[in-house]
This record gives structure tokens, sequence and C-alpha cells, in this order.
């Protein structure tokens, strides 16, 4: 599947685990796990509250469509 969402590389830029965002926001590890993985996308809302938690644009969340 084609990584559509950068959770996992701003998680590594932030050096906080998947296990810390799941905390955080009251979701199970298995779910951030597969978000981070690209298996599955997170809603808007779920994007909305990462990018809060961690500090950041939702923008940075996602992959850019052009470059």
């Amino acid at each position: 599947m084609k990584a559509i969402n950068r959770i996992e590389v701003v998680l590594a830029e932030k050096q906080v685990s998947g296990k810390w965002l799941a905390n955080e926001i009251g979701r199970t590890e298995n779910t951030v796990s597969r978000w981070c993985a690209n298996k599955v996308q997170p809603s808007l809302e779920n994007l909305l509250e990462i990018a809060e938690v961690l500090e950041v644009d939702i923008r940075e969340l996602i992959r850019p469509t052009k470059l």
C-alpha cells in the first residue's frame, strides 16, 4: 500500500513512540501501529488530535501529492 501519512516519520522526529501517542490520544497501540504502517488511515478528526498532541501542523502528517 502506498504511504499516505507521515505519522511514523513525525514520531521519530519528535523522538516519541507510538505507544506514547496511543496513550495521549486514547487509542490502542495496535491502531496507532496500523496508522504508522499506512495499513489504515486515521480520520481527519484523529489527524487533528495527533497534530495537536505532537505540536505540528496537520499538513506535516500527510504526504504531499505534488512536489
